[in-house]
């Protein structure tokens, strides 16, 4: 059987411009991302920079906005990686038309605009209220431990700091002795054209170290000595409204806190704004990523990071930050045992937001009993009965022990495992990310914002591409 080959003309282009449509399908991500930054989504603040520089950016910042974001949705972080996709998979080259940018572009225009990337969180968790994947209805918070680009083995605790740069110090001192005292051999040892004073390389090292050993103690100090002065500077408010509301506190006076750290408060050396914190794998050095989670189509509504292991201080903030986001506080919010505490159950009754907050473990709670019941933050002073209340009056987490218990298994109290988890199961296990790429604390807010966007741009694309199956489907049948 003959076969028909078409001719090329001579002058006729054998290849043609790239487009999207000659990689990806119509209903490709990588297509939705694109058409998603370039049509839907305001990058002023990002193209704005480039406006007072000469000639034109090296690439389209559209362009590389999508990349990254594309990059995080396929769990791929690392701009050595990112570079190497855009080579040899298709779907990349798609969004770069066959003009990769190498490694370290792709991480230059991240550390430029990483803020202005994690501030379309917003813009997007707007796209999604449109599409109509969030209600407020019903929001879930929780926190996970996710490991911060330093090991735990580069933190030296605060004990151990004032030793270590002594024996640095006396190291450094000692070389430094026998060199002065051996002039004229060290003359004969190094040349004429020495003087012998020349330091090795381990002593200037070592003199580094225990400089950057100093200065660490330095800001554990600091950091103490601002701890207690915002301690004191609250406990005297809260004195100050007692006696203006006329009641009394009874009980001995509370020793003033200590301006002094912990010996075993720690500082890392790598990166010196994480912590150690505990974790299902034991403790790392981390950050507390924190995500609160609507509950019509697990989208998170707000996200931050903190430096605390522990979540208490974050309820507030959270529900709050909701409110700033869409305009509108959640109907119903729920946490683990973690956030409970008298003022944070008071902050949800101020803010008229039906709370189901964990006072302990969840079986516990439904059946009634106390057994494992984690330990609460006790009353704050302000929220303590006064005189004119009963004396027997029960407390806020002894109220929402019994709602929680009268509940049941019907309550919404289940939810808040049912619907943060899956979404860092997700962000941590699909996606593979489980550490920060970047150092620092403002540096890894940033990282996280994206994260939670590219989260939401996921459940997005879902949500459109179904909502577009569905009237296919209607027909076909």
């Amino acid at each position: 059987m003959s076969k028909t080959f078409r001719a090329w003309k001579i002058d006729e282009p054998l290849f043609l411009p790239a487009t999207v449509g000659d990689f990806v399908a119509q209903d490709h991500l990588a297509r939705f991302v694109l058409s998603l930054v370039r049509d839907d989504i305001d990058l002023a603040e990002v193209t704005g920079t480039y406006g007072s520089e000469r000639g034109q950016p090296p690439y389209d910042p559209i362009m590389m906005t999508a990349l990254l974001l594309y990059s995080y949705c396929c769990g791929i972080y690392s701009s050595r990686r990112i570079a190497k996709a855009c080579r040899e998979r298709v779907d990349f080259m798609s969004i770069v038309a066959l003009d990769a940018p190498d490694f370290r572009t792709i991480s230059d225009f991240r550390k430029r605009h990483l803020k202005a990337l994690g501030k379309l969180f917003g813009q997007i968790l707007q796209l999604c209220e449109t599409a109509g994947l969030v209600k407020l209805g019903h929001v879930a918070l929780d926190g996970t431990k996710i490991k911060a680009n330093a090991s735990k083995h580069k933190a030296m605790s605060y004990e151990r700091m004032e030793k270590r740069a002594a024996e640095l110090e006396a190291e450094v001192a000692k070389w430094l002795s026998a060199a002065e005292a051996a002039d004229a051999e060290e003359d004969k040892l190094h040349g004429r054209d020495k003087t012998g004073d020349e330091m090795p390389e381990w002593v200037a090292d070592k003199k580094r170290r225990a400089e950057r050993i100093r200065q660490a103690k330095a800001e554990l100090e600091a950091e103490a000595k601002a701890a207690a002065e915002a301690k004191l500077k609250a406990a005297a408010e809260v004195e100050e409204k007692r006696e203006a509301e006329g009641r009394r506190k009874g009980g001995r006076k509370a020793a003033p806190p200590s301006t002094e750290p912990d010996a075993k408060a720690q500082k890392n050396f790598t990166d010196p704004e994480s912590r150690i914190m505990k974790s299902k794998d034991g403790f790392v050095q981390a950050y507390n990523a924190q995500a609160a989670v609507d509950g019509e189509a697990q989208i998170i509504v707000a996200h931050d990071v903190t430096q605390s292991a522990v979540d208490s201080g974050q309820l507030v903030p959270m529900t709050d930050a909701i409110e700033t986001n869409r305009g509108r506080k959640p109907e119903q919010l729920s946490a683990d045992a973690g956030y409970c505490s008298e003022a944070n159950l008071e902050a949800l009754e101020n803010r008229s937001i039906d709370g189901y907050v964990a006072t302990g473990r969840a079986r516990d709670a439904v059946a009634g009993t106390v057994k494992g019941e984690a330990a609460a933050a006790p009353p704050e002073p302000s929220t303590a009965p006064s005189a004119s209340e009963p004396a027997d009056a029960p407390t806020r987490v002894e109220a929402m022990r019994a709602k929680i218990k009268a509940g049941g298994h019907t309550s919404p109290y289940r939810l808040r495992k049912q619907l943060p988890e899956p979404v860092f199961g997700q962000i941590k296990q699909a996606r593979g990310f489980r550490q920060f790429l970047l150092r620092g604390f403002e540096k890894v807010r940033g990282e996280w914002a994206i994260v939670c966007t590219v989260h939401n741009l996921l459940k997005l694309a879902h949500g459109r591409s179904l909502s577009a199956a569905l009237p296919i489907a209607a027909g076909a049948g």
